[in-house]
This record gives C-alpha cells, structure tokens and sequence, in this order.
C-alpha cells in the first residue's frame, strides 16, 4: 500500500516582511526586544510571538 501525501501547508513570502520606499528598503514589523535586530515577531490573530525565545506581546 502506498501512503498518502500530505498537502504542504503554504508558506509566507519573506518579501512581504519589507516595504519599498524609493531605493530603501524598510521592515513593516517588529523586532523581539529580548533577542534583538535580525529576530522578527511573527503576528498572529490576537497577539506577536518571537518562535526563537517564546516572548509574547497580546493585542488590545
């Protein structure tokens, strides 16, 4: 018998992370205070969460 394969689930474009202004690119989201520049908070429906330390921040 031969196993089923799995859908993989879509990804988020990296490009989406940065907005282009003029020749300079900037972030459009937030950095994690505890692991610094180049660790970006992945939002979610009701809050932002760093995946490398666990900080968390909810939304009002």
């Amino acid at each position: 018998m031969a196993a089923k394969a799995k859908a993989k689930a879509g990804g988020v474009k990296r490009s989406s992370y940065f907005k282009i202004e003029g020749d300079k690119a900037t972030i459009g989201k937030k950095y994690c205070p505890r692991c610094g520049p180049g660790f970006i908070l992945a939002e979610h429906k009701d809050r932002v969460a760093c995946g490398r330390c666990g900080y968390t921040e909810f939304k009002k």
